[in-house]
């Protein structure tokens, strides 16, 4: 049974510390403005990586012609289809929450991640919302390319990511949240 995001962030509060909001990201498969170009792109490299292995195994190559095609087609196929699975495993493994004196990310397929922010130095904290409430606080500058802010592009690469929450709604009340804690941290002082 999956463990309620109240649980997971409650176990690792200091004895002082008050939890004022606990959520996941959004969850199953997530399109970013990023994938208007990885998508043609990834279907262009998949495509011709095919082609070209097809076509090697087809003409009766030299069988290191057919073993030097297969890393191309592999990665082909991680950029059309696997990325988005291995994105929705992170997400789905994801906890975020909002303590009196942090901010807490807790993520994870294989090993346990815990990434805090101290909600008094926190500087850079902005709210990028959808139409249908849901948006992104980022706690620094998000790069050009928002796509893989999250880590979504290749495995691994999350931990350089901008620390965010990828919220599915209500992300205006947690981002209202976030900013009442850091007043609160002020002027407790």
């Amino acid at each position: 049974m999956e463990e309620l995001p109240e649980d997971v962030i409650r176990k690792e509060l200091a004895p002082s510390e008050r939890l004022l909001w606990t959520g996941r990201p959004r969850q199953g498969l997530v399109l970013r403005p990023a994938d208007a170009f990885m998508i043609p792109f990834s279907i262009m490299w998949g495509g011709f990586a095919i082609f070209w292995e097809a076509s090697v195994i087809a003409g009766g190559a030299p069988p290191f012609f057919a073993l030097w095609g297969i890393p191309f087609v592999l990665i082909g196929l991680y950029l059309i289809l696997g990325r988005f699975w291995v994105d929705a495993r992170q997400r789905s493994a994801t906890t975020y929450g909002v303590t009196s004196e942090r901010v807490v990310i807790i993520s994870g397929i294989f090993s346990r991640t815990i990434k805090s922010l101290n909600i008094d130095t926190l500087t850079d904290v902005s709210l990028s919302e959808r139409s249908d409430s849901g948006g992104v606080i980022a706690f620094g500058s998000l790069p050009l390319l928002s796509a893989w802010h999250t880590g979504a592009g290749w495995p691994g690469t999350g931990q350089y990511a901008v620390p965010t929450f990828d919220l599915p709604s209500d992300a205006r009340n947690v981002y209202q949240i976030i900013r009442d804690a850091q007043r609160a941290s002020k002027h407790s002082v």
